[in-house]
């Protein structure tokens, strides 16, 4: 039954449609006409391809060869503007080079007049208040070392200010440089991608066509704008060569001045310590002669006074005879007693003794009072001498020997 069925819903195709003989013909003149037309669309399309593949393909020669002229040109800029970047690279560090040395020129000045100058004056100043007595007194020293500190701590001031100023510039000229080495970065990295682009043809194996969507042409920043940044650094970097230049000879001035000035003082002070060395070195010489001659008459007048005590004591001899002689003549008998020359020469000689022994006496005092002021004389000029033996030792050992440290040449 499943056999019978599946036969029965078997379809049999209608038979094709028959055309006629003028249909058949027409048929064929119709083929003829398209094939013909489409011959002629494609005659047309060749002759037209051909046209445009030869015009593209001048137009893509005149293309690239304006590219590459364009990239030879832009590396030709490149290479200029390098070039006065490199130039006035050079400038700048030399100028910092020689800057810089001019800075150590200045640190060294500082160092020597801030911790060997002042620290010199200043000890001078404090050894000189060891002076002794009248020797503690407002010299022309004591005037010159003051005026040196002043000179000294102005100097200080002024190269502190000079310092700071060298700083500054150093600062900007390596501030100037560093936007010249940008410059000089970004304009090697454009050489190296033109150049690698100049080199670049069509036939290469290793180019690629982008498929992204963002712009290909991705640069924001014009000609004019490159060219007057560029410029600008140059500009700018001359501006700083033209500035530190004289700043350089202003820097040498200013060394060359206060070196100046300082010896300047330093001889003034050195002059008027020599002076007043002499002075109390001469003052110290008399002071010993002085001590000589009250030596010499100290010993004199203690020979007097021993003289003196000795001739009292003599007179004293002379005066116990008298008076034993007039008390032996008291013990005469009755008549005998009498006024006699010889009693009138006893007591004359024993007035006259009296008399004698009071002069003697007298002088004695005075040689007496007179020793004691020598002597404390004396004890004065031992001092006087120690006072001036110690200024002596001060200005001539302990500040001339220290001031000889203060050395201006080497700035």
């Amino acid at each position: 039954m499943e056999m019978q069925s599946s036969e029965a819903m078997v379809i049999i195709p209608p038979p094709p449609k028959r055309f006629t003989l003028d249909e058949w013909h027409l048929n064929n003149r119709y083929r003829y006409r398209c094939s013909e037309a489409q011959q002629e669309l494609a005659d047309r399309l060749l002759a037209e391809s051909n046209r445009i593949c030869e015009l593209t393909a001048e137009e893509a020669k005149v293309n690239k060869k304006e590219t590459d002229y364009r990239l030879k040109e832009k590396l030709e800029d490149i290479e200029f503007n390098r070039k006065e970047l490199l130039q006035i690279r050079r400038e700048v560090l030399l100028e910092i080079e020689a800057l810089g040395v001019s800075k150590d020129r200045l640190i060294d000045a500082l160092n020597s007049v801030r911790k060997n100058a002042l620290d010199i004056c200043q000890k001078c100043l404090m050894y000189r208040e060891r002076r002794l007595g009248i020797d503690l007194v407002h010299d022309e020293v004591e005037k010159q070392l003051k005026k040196e500190c002043l000179v000294i701590q102005g100097v200080e001031n002024l190269l502190v200010r000079t310092l700071e100023q060298t700083h500054e510039q150093l600062r900007r000229l390596k501030s100037t440089l560093y936007f010249i080495d940008h410059d000089l970065e970004g304009k090697d990295n454009n050489n190296r991608i033109d150049r690698h682009n100049l080199l670049l043809r069509e036939t290469n194996s290793n180019l690629s066509l982008y498929h992204g969507c963002a712009p290909l042409d991705c640069s924001r920043i014009s000609l004019q704008e490159w060219e007057r940044q560029t410029n600008k650094n140059i500009m700018e970097a001359s501006k700083e060569v033209n500035t530190v230049r004289p700043m350089r000879c202003y820097i040498d001035k200013i060394l060359q001045q206060v070196t100046d000035d300082l010896i300047a003082q330093k001889r003034t002070t050195d002059e008027a310590f020599r002076h007043r060395i002499d002075e109390t070195r001469e003052a110290k010489m008399k002071l010993e002669k002085q001590h000589s001659e009250i030596m010499r008459q100290v010993n004199e007048m203690t020979s007097n006074i021993n003289r003196l005590q000795k001739s009292i004591a003599d007179k004293e001899g002379y005066m116990a005879l008298a008076h034993t002689r007039l008390g032996n003549r008291c013990q005469r008998p009755g008549l005998e007693l009498t006024r006699d020359l010889v009693e009138t020469s006893l007591v004359k000689e024993v007035y006259d003794l009296r008399q004698i022994v009071c002069k003697l006496q007298q002088a004695l005092c005075e040689a007496q009072a007179s020793l004691r002021y020598m002597l404390k004389t004396q004890i004065q000029l031992e001092e006087d001498i120690n006072i001036k033996t110690n200024t002596l030792k001060i200005d001539e050992v302990e500040c001339m020997t220290v001031r000889q440290r203060m050395d201006y040449r080497s700035f």
